[in-house]
């Protein structure tokens, strides 16, 4: 049921601020025992909407406020509306803040270079001897073998790209499949132009098997994007512009420019380049990050070497070197050259558990437990990894 409209003479909001003197509020007498308490809509006697710059006059409104509408605004606690009034503010100062994040420079060179460890020349000699005779992942299946599929350089370069993103936490192996497997997916040839036309669910399916897949198939439809527009569908040319382009970083960058355009820009450092050389103590103090390894070995290790070092180190450590129970046995390097060498063969010592119940026959098992004689070097980073 509509209420009757009661003309009600009000001073103008703006008077008060004016300094003029407010009128005084006259009810009629037929609803005189009414209190005006909220009013949903307030209009001039002309029909126009009191504005908050109104002039410093008195001005006589209508209120027009039916039953329904009061129950409704009186049903909404005050509590709800501030809340909604402080997430909507929130939201709106995190989106205003949200600014593009800037590629940081990549450093290429210490201020203080570090020094030449002693007998490193020996001991790189002595792993280039052992790799001759040993065949590792790396060799067959490395990220720089997906080149020799393509017959375009402009595709060879893409595929070598697209190989170093996937190797990302991944096994050569597993890299390789996914490689091979994707370039069937779109077509028989891997270029900027044929992923674009490729559905995501297409490029997740034949990288699946590679580490953080998903996130890799993001990574390569927003790079083939970004190689289209700003590259004309091409690898760049300089270590900064490649790790401008989503999920490519500095390892990958100098591995590219080495294989897809032999530029010598600097090493490409990964975990077993990382893991090998701080074994070796050629960092002092330690290195922590592969970046800092990469910073200390272009600073003393000589020019030529670098484009090489990376598939050195790596087959070694799949094959001798191991993060895990790595093979110092059979390692040349353990003569004197490694300070992290594990002294002594493994030995196998047998433990017998007794297992003894109320009823039933005895059980005895025979475990086979490995002790190694390790190096008595706490310090030594082979000591920590395998603690």
């Amino acid at each position: 049921m509509k209420r009757s409209a009661s003309p009600i003479a009000l001073s103008n909001p703006s008077e008060h601020l004016c300094g003029g003197s407010p009128s005084t509020l006259t009810p009629t007498p037929e609803r005189s025992h009414t209190a005006l308490r909220r009013s949903k809509r307030i209009k001039t006697e002309n029909g126009t909407v009191l504005a908050s710059n109104a002039r410093c006059a008195t001005t006589t409104v209508k209120v027009e406020v039916t039953e329904e509408t009061l129950q409704a605004i009186e049903s909404v606690p005050s509590s709800k509306v501030a809340g909604v009034k402080r997430k909507t503010t929130a939201r709106v100062k995190k989106e205003g803040s949200a600014s593009p994040k800037k590629q940081k420079p990549i450093v290429h060179a210490l201020e203080i270079p570090h020094p030449a460890p002693a007998r490193w020349s020996e001991a790189y000699n002595a792993i280039k001897d052992m790799r001759s005779r040993i065949v590792a992942p790396v060799d067959t299946m490395g990220c720089n073998r997906a080149q020799l599929e393509e017959t375009i350089p402009q595709n060879q370069r893409f595929a070598t790209l697209i190989s170093l993103m996937l190797s990302s936490q991944t096994k050569d192996e597993v890299t390789f499949t996914a490689v091979s497997k994707l370039r069937e997916t779109v077509g028989g040839s891997l270029s900027v132009d044929a992923i674009l036309k490729a559905d995501d669910a297409a490029i997740s399916e034949a990288i699946c098997k590679v580490g953080f897949w998903r996130r890799k198939t993001q990574y390569i439809k927003q790079a083939a994007q970004r190689l289209h527009d700003e590259f004309d569908s091409d690898v760049p040319k300089t270590v900064d512009e490649l790790c401008s382009l989503p999920g490519v970083g500095p390892k990958m960058a100098f591995l590219c420019l080495q294989d897809a355009w032999k530029l010598n820009a600097g090493i490409g450092v990964d975990v077993h380049v990382h893991r090998i050389t701080n074994r070796l103590g050629w960092h002092k103090p330690p290195t922590k990050t592969p970046e800092e390894t990469r910073l200390n070995l272009q600073s003393w290790l000589p020019l030529e070497l670098h484009p090489e070092i990376n598939a050195l180190l790596v087959g070694f450590g799949q094959t001798i070197c191991s993060p895990v129970g790595p093979r110092c046995d059979s390692c040349e390097l353990s003569r004197g050259l490694c300070p992290s060498a594990r002294k002594g063969k493994s030995k196998s010592k047998k433990v017998v558990v007794t297992a003894v119940r109320e009823a039933g026959p005895k059980v005895e098992i025979a475990l086979e437990a490995e002790t190694v004689d390790a190096a008595s070097d706490a310090s030594s980073p082979l000591s920590e990894e395998s603690a």
